[in-house]
């Protein structure tokens, strides 16, 4: 068993109900990296960046732990959809996306007294044709606009895709758990 902490760089509610499937404890604590300064990246650069930046910020503030960084993009074509931020851009967002594919970039590095794991998951997501009636109830009953792409997949944005294809699910919702588990494992955590 490892004896070092174990802390994820987010308060994302998502990445931390992910993690705590795992059961190996942690604690979250926020990583103040400023997103909008990484904004020129194509979107696997820019997502692994983004991981990198925030495990790092929080690594340096706790020295003896274990820290996983993620961030999560969405990108149509080489163009990076981020958190709406209201429901009016989540609409259009979502008009963007429907009736086309989309690729959701999930990235995630963990790091430890300057060892550094890093991996990439890509999922292809192909949105059904929706209308603009269908996305506004959609935006009005999940209110989204807190995720990458306005969806959230493991709730009610099921109903708007026609096909999903990628190695792991958990990468959907935003930490790739198959990856971090096999991380963790190197690191000297039991997991299982």
């Amino acid at each position: 068993m490892n004896e070092r902490p174990l802390v994820l760089a987010s308060t994302s509610p998502y990445r931390r109900q992910l993690l705590e499937r795992l059961r190996v404890p942690f604690e979250c604590e926020a990583p103040e990296v400023d997103e909008t300064a990484y904004g020129a990246a194509a979107p696997a650069e820019l997502a692994s960046t983004l991981a990198r930046a925030k495990a790092a910020a929080v690594a340096e503030r706790f020295p003896r732990a274990v820290v996983i960084g993620g961030d999560q993009v969405v990108a149509l074509g080489e163009a990076v959809l981020g958190k709406a931020g209201s429901a009016e851009a989540a609409v259009e967002q979502l008009g963007r996306l429907a009736g086309r594919t989309h690729e959701l970039i999930t990235a995630v590095v963990v790091v430890a007294e300057g060892v550094e794991w890093s991996h990439v998951d890509r999922t292809r997501m192909r949105m059904r044709t929706l209308s603009e009636a269908e996305i506004r109830r959609y935006v009005d009953r999940e209110r989204p606009w807190d995720c990458a792409g306005s969806y959230k997949i493991e709730s009610l944005g099921i109903s708007l895709f026609e096909a999903i294809e990628g190695g792991d699910p958990t990468a959907i919702v935003g930490l790739p758990l198959m990856a971090v588990a096999r991380a963790l494992r190197q690191f000297g955590f039991d997991v299982p």
